[in-house]
């Protein structure tokens, strides 16, 4: 028997402390007896890799569990993953605007913020911004820098996740095949004085999908995200993992061609993003005489009840709906998400308009089609888990406590 414990699943001397860690966080193994009986292993091997864990303070006892033996006896000491040795930061870009948090490793936010963060601005101004905004969370919530283990990072476009670089970016001019990862990682050693830590980055929509799924849909093993703010994106999770294909080009719905003439921001024409977006709703506006700037003004005058945003919201969400036809087809997922500027009862009825109308039934027979849970926090939920599945691996987790001499 093989499975997730990696190397061996049971009777398995090479299982890891790193294996058991794993046990515990994900609630399959959470005694002493569970984990032998789980991995095989005996009772002072198991004994001696979860004082690894203890010393390094991520594991710690919880309260006694039920008695397993007949004969009764002392109740099992549970085994908890103890969320508070380390905090997380997160930050989530658009092309305007960027929040930030710092987070407990269980993913709760213990403080944030968010202003205008141009992208457009380039990659130094903004990861610099970004890290002078870390210092000020650590500051205003007094933890030390050194309590974070590392940060997450969401951008508005697509990212190789094995490089951390976006690639091709049609919304972030000068950010192509930047380093992201190690310009991020000095701004938060300058801004804080603290070491390097390890930095992640993905793609926005990925992270929103990502932490939705993780926060309220688990069970769901095909989970889809749209975001439609200035641009449209996807994120898939599969099975509890984000796909992301071959490169992290996955997701790309806004440059679907569609049949149109419309010029879209990568240079081509005909793009979904070109005609139902928040950017492109926003341009209709401005020519219908009602200014907006963006998909963020759109999204204030939907919440103000303009008439004429809601309209051309709704045609938006057709479009884009005539799209995910094609998207629940292939993918038959369990939860079709809309989120961003765009996301609201307009744009949604549009969506299941068309979706419905050109989708074969079986594909949405068992669909659930609703708006976002998280909001805007979505990304920084998902950034953070994103670090703490990365580091909490347990592959990684060999390689820090050997790191830590423990």
């Amino acid at each position: 028997m093989t499975g997730k414990l990696g190397r061996t699943a049971r009777g398995g001397a090479q299982t890891s402390a790193g294996d058991l860690l794993d046990l515990v966080r994900s609630g399959r193994a959470v005694t002493r007896g569970a984990l032998q009986q789980m991995t095989g292993l005996s009772r002072a091997t198991v004994g001696q890799r979860l004082d690894r864990l203890f010393r390094a303070g991520w594991l710690r006892e919880g309260a006694g569990g039920p008695v397993d033996s007949p004969l009764g006896g002392r109740p099992a000491i549970t085994l908890e993953f103890d969320g508070s040795h380390a905090v997380v930061l997160a930050a989530d870009l658009d092309t305007r605007h960027a929040r930030a948090a710092l987070l407990t490793l269980t993913g709760e936010i213990l403080a944030e913020r968010s202003g205008p963060l141009v992208v457009e601005d380039g990659p130094e101004a903004v990861l610099d911004g970004l890290g002078r905004w870390f210092a000020e969370l650590l500051t205003e919530t007094g933890h030390a820098p050194e309590a974070v283990c590392g940060i997450g990072l969401g951008v508005p476009g697509p990212v190789d996740s094995e490089t951390g670089r976006v690639v091709q970016p049609p919304m972030m001019s000068g950010w192509d095949g930047y380093d992201i990862r190690g310009r991020l990682s000095r701004a938060f050693t300058e801004h804080t004085g603290a070491g390097p830590v390890p930095v992640l980055v993905d793609n926005d929509a990925n992270l929103m999908a990502y932490g939705e799924q993780r926060t309220g849909y688990q069970d769901c093993r095909a989970f889809v995200l749209v975001k439609v703010s200035t641009g449209i994106g996807a994120g898939v999770v599969v099975d509890g993992a984000v796909y992301r294909g071959v490169d992290g080009g996955a997701g790309d719905l806004g440059h679907i061609r569609v049949g149109t003439e419309a010029l879209c921001r990568c240079g081509s024409y005909g793009c979904l993003a070109a005609v139902a977006s928040g950017g492109a709703v926003a341009r209709r506006l401005t020519e219908a005489g009602v200014p907006a700037a963006s998909g963020s003004d759109v999204r204030d005058l939907l919440a103000a009840g303009h008439p004429e945003a809601a309209a051309l919201a709704r045609e938006a969400g057709r479009r884009v709906g005539d799209v995910l036809a094609t998207v629940v087809t292939l993918l038959n997922p369990g939860v079709l998400m809309i989120a961003g500027d765009l996301a609201g009862t307009p744009f949604l009825t549009g969506v299941r308009e068309l979706l419905y109308q050109r989708a074969l039934p079986r594909s949405t027979a068992h669909l659930d089609v609703l708006t976002a849970k998280l909001g805007e926090r979505a990304g920084l939920v998902g950034a953070g888990a994103l670090v703490v599945e990365h580091l909490y691996a347990p592959e990684r987790v060999e390689e820090r406590l050997t790191a830590l001499g423990v």
